[in-house]
C-alpha cells in the first residue's frame, strides 16, 4: 500500500451514486409496496451497503483501513430508475472516495439480486464519485514562487565544520516542492546574539520567510527560541502546536521541542529541530497550510499580517 504515515488527519467526505434501472412499473410498485419476495429492498440493500463501506479495505488491496465516522445511504425513484446515493465522512489521513463507490456498487448489486426474480432486465449503471472534500486538494495551493526565503542552521558543531548539515538541506529540498527557491542559506553557531543579529539582518532586508533549524531542545546551548521570542511581535502558537503534535505521533520526545513561530514586522519566522527527521516532519506537518498567510500581501509582495487572526 502507499505510505501515508507522513499525512495528517483531516475531515474527509465523499458522495458516490449508482443507478439501477428496472424494465417495468410493476417492479417499482413492488418495491414501494414492500411486496418483493426476498424482502424490503431498501432496508436489505442499505445494510449490505453499510457493510461494504466498512469492508472496502478487505476486498480492494491498496485501500487503507480507516475509521468510518458517518455513513448514509439514501434512495430516489425516478420513473423506472433507482438512484442510490452514498455519503461517508471520516477524520483520517486518506479519503473515502473508494469506500463511497464500493458502498454504492454493493447496494446496487443487492437491489439487482433481490429484484431479479420479478424482473429479468435490470441494469446497473453510472457508478461514480459525485463529490469529495478534505485533504490538501480541498485547500487552495498557494505558489511560493515570489516568497523571499532564508534557511538558517543553528549549530556549534556544523558551524565549526565538525559535522555536515542535513536538516537545512532537507528544508530547502522541501521548499522546492512549493516552488520556493532559498534566497539565502546560513550556518551559524548556537549563540544568542548571533541568532538575533542574523534575524534582524534578514528582517531589515525584507525577507518574507525565515526558517531556523536547530537549537530548539533543552541543552544549555539550545537558545534559538530564547533568542527569537523577544523579537517576535505576533506569535502564531498553532504552527508549533501542530508540528509538535505531528511529531509526537511518531516519536515520544517531540513534546520536548521548544520551537516558536510568528511575525517579526512583515517576516514570518518558523523554527524546526536540528535533526534531519525532525526538520522534515515539521515541514510535512505545517508547510502546506502555512503558505496561506502569504495570500495577504502588501503592494510590494511582503506579508501583511494584520487581519490574519
Amino acid at each position: 500500500m502507499v505510505n501515508i504515515t507522513h499525512k495528517q488527519n483531516t475531515l474527509r467526505k465523499a458522495i458516490a451514486t449508482a443507478l439501477v434501472n428496472v424494465s417495468k412499473q410493476e417492479t417499482i410498485d413492488a418495491i414501494k409496496q414492500r411486496k418483493v419476495p426476498k424482502g424490503d429492498v431498501f432496508e436489505f440493500s442499505r445494510a449490505a451497503g453499510l457493510l461494504a463501506i466498512k469492508k472496502t479495505s478487505d476486498v480492494i488491496p491498496d485501500c487503507h483501513p480507516l475509521p468510518v465516522e458517518y455513513a448514509a445511504i439514501t434512495y430516489e425513484i425516478k420513473d423506472l430508475s433507482i438512484i442510490i446515493s452514498v455519503e461517508i465522512h471520516t477524520i483520517y489521513k486518506t479519503g473515502v472516495e473508494v469506500e463511497a463507490m464500493h458502498g454504492a456498487a454493493v447496494t446496487a448489486l443487492v437491489i439487482y439480486d433481490m429484484l431479479k426474480p420479478i424482473d429479468k432486465e435490470i441494469e446497473i449503471s453510472n457508478i461514480k464519485l459525485n463529490n469529495k472534500q478534505g485533504g490538501k486538494t480541498s485547500y487552495q495551493q498557494v505558489s511560493g514562487r515570489n516568497i523571499k526565503c532564508a534557511v538558517i542552521v543553528c549549530s556549534d558543531s556544523i558551524s565549526k565544520g565538525e559535522k555536515e548539515d542535513t536538516s537545512g538541506k532537507t528544508i530547502m529540498k522541501r521548499l522546492e516542492q512549493f516552488d520556493i527557491e532559498t534566497s539565502d542559506y546560513k550556518i551559524i553557531p548556537d549563540d544568542f546574539d548571533a541568532i538575533q543579529n542574523v534575524t534582524k539582518n534578514f528582517v531589515g532586508r525584507e525577507f518574507d520567510l525565515l526558517i531556523f533549524t536547530g537549537g530548539t531542545g533543552l541543552s544549555s546551548r539550545d537558545v534559538t527560541p530564547d533568542a527569537l521570542s523577544p523579537l517576535i511581535e505576533k506569535e502564531i502558537p498553532g504552527i508549533m502546536e501542530t508540528a509538535r503534535g505531528y511529531g509526537q505521533q511518531r516519536m515520544p520526545y517531540a513534546m520536548l521541542s521548544r520551537g516558536v513561530a510568528g511575525f517579526i514586522k512583515n517576516t514570518l519566522v518558523i523554527t524546526a529541530p536540528g535533526s534531519q527527521k525532525g526538520a522534515a516532519e515539521t515541514m510535512d506537518a505545517v508547510f502546506h497550510y502555512v503558505l496561506h498567510v502569504f495570500e495577504l500581501k502588501k503592494d510590494k509582495g511582503h506579508i501583511k499580517h494584520e487581519g490574519l487572526l
